[in-house]
């Protein structure tokens, strides 16, 4: 709710969107409370959230767990080697997920790459002007 006085002095607080949370920090705020480090609550006043169902779906699209996953409040208790082996296994799966999707994502990056190249090669062939200077590494 914005306060009367925030108006009148100018301070009108930013609502977020889901777009404005860079992909690191959902990975990161996943993490946290699939580790059980966090609450959803918690992580919310952490990291400035808005609601509760920004979480969810962050979990929902990038977690390693179904949707109706909950979290275990005890987590920092002493665990026994099995819950330190599934924890473990979980935090693997969650690395072999990231690194996937960083793998997509170079191999995206370098068709545009190659596509940028081809682009520049064609406009220099077909306007014959040069748009490349020449590299000192590359002589």
């Amino acid at each position: 709710m914005i306060h009367q006085k925030n108006i009148k002095m100018g301070n009108i607080p930013k609502k977020h969107t889901q777009k404005d949370y860079s992909l690191s920090l959902k990975l990161q705020v996943i993490r946290e409370v699939e580790l059980g480090y966090l609450t959803k609550a918690q992580a919310m006043n952490k990291y400035g959230i808005q609601g509760a169902s920004t979480i969810n779906n962050w979990l929902k699209k990038y977690g390693n767990f179904a949707s109706d996953y909950t979290i275990n409040q005890s987590k920092r208790m002493e665990k026994t080697p099995q819950q330190r082996i599934l924890e473990l296994e979980q935090e693997l799966i969650f690395a072999k997920k990231q690194q996937a999707k960083l793998e997509h994502e170079l191999s995206q990056s370098n068709k545009k790459v190659v596509l940028f190249d081809m682009m520049i090669d064609i406009a220099e062939e077909e306007l014959d002007i040069k748009i490349r200077k020449k590299s000192l590494f590359l002589e």
